[in-house]
């Protein structure tokens, strides 16, 4: 797996994973969700990976893991929401 795949995939999944992740997310800033994401994608590719071509399962499963790395983040940083 190539570092350029990891960067961009992280991003895409860090967002996907903050706009899958239950409640109301958008209290963590912008580089922990792709911190997130790419976490994910090296978990899921790095478990389920290793085929040719697209892997969908593996794709997925980075989502759910960035999902919940950002529900994870959001309560760890606990920073204020705006009333």
């Amino acid at each position: 797996m190539g570092w350029l795949f990891v960067l961009v995939m992280g991003i895409i999944i860090g967002l996907l994973g903050k706009f899958v992740a239950p409640g109301d997310r958008d209290n963590i800033p912008l580089w922990l969700t792709v911190v997130c994401g790419i976490v994910g994608v090296i978990i899921g590719y790095g478990w389920l990976g290793g085929t040719s071509g697209i892997d969908w399962l593996a794709f997925f499963v980075s989502i759910i893991i960035a999902a919940v790395l950002v529900a994870v983040a959001a309560t760890v940083t606990g920073r204020a929401r705006k009333a």
